[in-house]
């Protein structure tokens, strides 16, 4: 596990750190973002696959690996994270954990061999002027994927990963729910619209059977504050079940979409359990092919 922690802390320190705040108006540390990922994903022994459109004059990639499955290699088993930050801020929670999260989670499931295909995917554009009415890169990729037909089953949008605190009252909420969730913000979140419900205990049985780490389920209106708030709309919009994994940074986390949100101010130990176990769930989703 210790390994697994050094290699999340340098993977988001190579982005929040080296790199640093990176977006359409920033577009030379936004390819670099976007070269860094691809970078990982390749000497892992991807072949990595981009999904390229212009955005306000600048070229924007979402890239994509894929794990071919066997038995069921219709059947898309997906997840994804966006690389590109907020203006104004180096995003080591939004986005660098959720992206580290991802390499890793490719570097534990390299060489498997589903039923289910898994495809793993680094999403541009998620911030604003993009977010919710814009050319997300996650909208570009829902969009094609159901023109082509895919039969995804699932989507997880990994949507910050690494603030943890056992302090109490350091979790907050939106009104009423803090009376049924914990008043501590030491736990990983899975949340999902009414329409994702399914998927959504699906995939929260799969976690919990692979992994101790403290999770809780949410399936609400999308309306309700934050429950809309990253990739997984994009699929929601373009009919696929999806749901969102956060550590609710929007409730907990001081530094949320501000300057501050820098690398050393994650909990790693906290954040490789919760990455050991997602990959875990994913595989358990995806199914043997033996």
């Amino acid at each position: 596990m210790h390994a697994l922690e050094e290699r999340l802390r340098r993977r988001v320190r190579a982005l929040a750190g080296e790199i640093g705040e990176r977006h359409v108006w920033r577009p030379r540390a936004l390819h670099a973002a976007a070269d860094y990922v691809r970078g990982e994903l390749a000497t892992l022994g991807f072949a990595v696959a981009a999904q390229a459109y212009d955005a306000y004059g600048v070229r924007c990639e979402n890239l994509e690996v894929t794990i071919p499955g066997s038995s069921r290699a219709s059947e898309i088993v997906l997840a994804g994270a966006h690389y590109d930050t907020v203006e104004g801020s180096p995003g080591a929670d939004d986005n660098a954990s959720g992206v580290a999260g991802l390499i890793e989670i490719a570097r534990a499931l390299r060489g498997s061999h589903p039923a289910r295909t898994l495809k793993l995917v680094a999403f541009v554009n998620e911030e604003s002027p993009f977010f919710y009415f814009g050319e997300m890169g996650s909208k570009v990729y829902a969009r094609a994927a159901r023109k082509r037909g895919d039969d995804i089953r699932i989507m997880l949008s990994l949507e910050m990963l690494g603030c943890y605190s056992d302090a109490p009252g350091s979790q907050a909420y939106p009104p009423f729910l803090k009376w049924f969730y914990p008043a501590r913000g030491n736990f990983i979140a899975f949340v999902s619209n009414l329409r994702s419900r399914r998927a959504l205990a699906a995939f929260t049985r799969a976690f919990r059977a692979q992994s101790d780490f403290p999770a809780e389920r949410l399936a609400a209106p999308a309306l309700v504050p934050g429950v809309s708030w990253s990739d997984q709309l994009s699929f929601w919009r373009a009919g696929y079940p999806a749901l969102m994994v956060t550590d609710t940074a929007f409730y907990r986390y001081p530094h949320y979409h501000r300057p501050t949100d820098t690398p050393e101010r994650l909990a790693y130990p906290e954040m490789a359990r919760v990455v050991e176990g997602l990959a875990r769930a994913l595989a358990q989703l995806a199914g043997s092919g033996a």
